[in-house]
């Protein structure tokens, strides 16, 4: 099956979608990944989503990515007398060490970690930010806050801390029984919820060792302003817009997207725009103007993939959605603007033989108007990196790595078809154009440009570019 798009669509499973009958129905109408969020999923319901995915991905030939999305450390009030109190603009409010039931006045903080952190001055936002403290006064086990915004509090909400950098892990404890049942099972991708700093992703890393690839949700100001450093460790961004438009002003995300964008697009990283793309088709046939030019802009901004959330997880259309989001993808790549758009948004390669190829092969490709870009890629790296230069002509990546083959389903115009490694240049060249042709890439006569590294086999060592004729199916010539 052949996508006529280049950006990836990511769809999340739930109550609405997490049959094999669906599963399949969302692959046919453009997901491209399954996304499981394990706010919500146990781990014997994650093994049964992930066991189906596999059997689509069977019947379909098609490599399928599976994305864990982790909870991530979840920082909640106590409880309070009769379930809720009221709090006034201009309230003194204390959040303390106290177990016994809150009221007006006060309420338990389970979390000494935060006690030690937070400063005077410092933000508090409570229940997705429908209530606004800001600190007066901290003590050890006390913090006294005033009321910015009044509201409702109740027993458990969330807490938000936009200006407070917490001295703990990423993951809970829920999260790393999580993360090895996920590894167990052999999924593809890993989402790291609520990340501050690189030593985050380090963590996580030190504990998948290459059994997963590695996604940084950045849905917090303080990994807005370590982005860099963050992006350098990390195989994959997510721009999580829902909390990072909690814990930072509305008008600022949109630039954080385009920012976010860009970085992994220079870093050669895949980056994923989500949360509320289509969020009226949870319960509504069509989207709204506003949603599809979101999706749109996306899509121009040259995101390596668009996700549905509740919309295929928990809406009423989850099919429609996804078939919703394909249609916008193709038309956006297939109108007047958006080639011109990508190319403004290039970069210049990094200094490294790798990505010298991956410029040249673009540029080959585009100048000749060549069928496709073939890579040869073991690690996937080679198809990531010529997937950064965004070339006209559609990537076809083989691999002899099933585990690769999925992981590039979240990249940017790659097709990867999993095939024996290549035995010897003539092998990699005549079997480039054969899967071309076969895939529906090249026609016969047509020329591809086939990318790889010498000696073949050879993880990283991408030094290789060959011009080729495709020819008939049956000779491959």
């Amino acid at each position: 099956m052949r996508r006529l798009r280049r950006a990836k669509i990511v769809a999340t499973l739930g109550p609405a979608s997490s049959s094999a009958d669906m599963i399949a129905q969302l692959f046919e109408a453009g997901a491209d990944v399954f996304r499981i969020n394990m706010s919500h999923t146990t781990q014997d319901r994650m093994r049964e989503l992930v066991k189906m995915i596999r059997a689509v991905e069977r019947d379909t030939g098609r490599p399928i990515a599976v994305l864990i999305d982790l909870q991530g450390p979840k920082l909640r009030l106590g409880t309070f007398k009769g379930g809720s109190v009221a709090v006034k603009n201009g309230d003194t409010f204390i959040l303390d060490g106290d177990t016994t039931a809150g009221d007006a006045t006060r309420v338990h903080l389970p979390h000494p970690e935060i006690f030690a952190a937070i400063k005077p001055e410092h933000v508090l936002l409570i229940d997705d930010g429908k209530v606004k403290l800001t600190v007066t006064e901290v003590q050890p086990k006390r913090i006294v806050t005033s009321v910015v915004v009044g509201g409702k509090l109740s027993d458990r909400k969330g807490v938000s801390l936009p200006d407070t950098t917490i001295p703990a892990s990423a993951l809970a404890d829920k999260d790393r029984s999580d993360l090895e049942a996920a590894l167990e099972t052999g999924v593809d991708w890993i989402a790291l919820s609520f990340i501050q700093r690189p030593e985050d992703i380090a963590e996580a890393k030190k504990i998948t060792r290459g059994r997963a690839a590695v996604m940084a949700k950045i849905e917090k100001p303080q990994a807005v302003n370590r982005l860099a450093e963050i992006l350098e460790l990390t195989d994959a961004l997510m721009v999580a817009r829902g909390d990072l438009g909690v814990e930072m002003p509305l008008e600022k995300v949109p630039g954080v997207q385009k920012l976010m964008t860009r970085a992994a697009r220079v870093a050669g990283k895949p980056v994923v725009v989500a949360t509320q793309m289509l969020e009226s088709m949870i319960s509504a046939p069509v989207p709204t103007r506003a949603e599809v030019s979101d999706v749109a802009t996306a899509i121009f901004e040259g995101a390596d993939a668009v996700m549905l959330s509740a919309e295929s997880a928990a809406g009423q259309y989850p099919v429609q959605a996804v078939a919703t989001m394909n249609r916008i993808a193709e038309e956006v790549e297939g109108g007047p603007l958006y080639r011109n758009i990508i190319t403004a948004q290039r970069a210049d390669p990094e200094a490294t033989g790798a990505d010298a190829i991956a410029d040249a092969a673009r540029h080959i490709a585009d100048t000749l108007d060549l069928a496709a870009v073939v890579c040869w890629t073991s690690s996937g790296s080679t198809a990531l990196r010529v997937a950064r230069e965004r070339p006209r002509p559609p990537i076809v990546a083989l691999s002899p790595n099933m585990a690769t083959g999925r992981r590039l389903a979240v990249a940017w115009g790659v097709h990867c078809v999993v095939t024996e490694d290549a035995h010897d240049q003539d092998d990699m060249v005549d079997r480039a154009c054969r899967i071309a042709f076969k895939e529906g890439f090249a026609k016969s006569g047509q020329r591809v440009i086939i990318v790889a590294g010498v000696p073949l086999g050879t993880p990283g060592a991408t030094n290789m570019l060959r011009i080729a004729y495709v020819g008939a199916e049956e000779s491959g010539d």
